[in-house]
């Protein structure tokens, strides 16, 4: 069962949200999901900029996995997103290298003049 399908079964994980909308559909650019993925890095940057200190407390969405009226200091927010964009990212490079058959760690070593094969 893929993610898409897992939630369309425990719709309660998504808070209302629409499961399809995290999948890439047939009709999507996938520049266009770049751009979007480039945008919202943009938003949250300005965000975070904006505020006087990472100490500030910020209320969590109603969702079944928070409490009601729950918050997080903005930086346990940030170091969330950075926890979830790492790990997502690193399952992207396997992905990756299971296609391609490229290392990452042997292209960065390429990279500095370093022989790794």
């Amino acid at each position: 069962m893929d993610a898409g399908a897992a939630l369309a079964a425990r719709p309660e994980q998504l808070g209302g949200a629409d499961p399809d909308s995290l999948r890439m559909g047939p009709d999507d650019a996938l520049a266009d999901l770049i751009d979007d993925y480039r945008q919202a890095a943009e938003d949250t940057d300005r965000a975070v900029a904006e505020l006087p200190d990472l100490g500030v407390p910020l209320p969590l969405p109603a969702a079944p996995w928070f409490p009601p009226g729950a918050e997080w200091t903005a930086r346990r927010v940030v170091g969330h997103l950075l926890r979830e964009t790492a790990q997502h990212g690193g399952h992207a490079d396997l992905i990756r290298e299971a296609l391609d058959g490229a290392s990452t760690t042997r292209q960065l070593a390429a990279d500095f003049g370093i022989d790794r094969s």
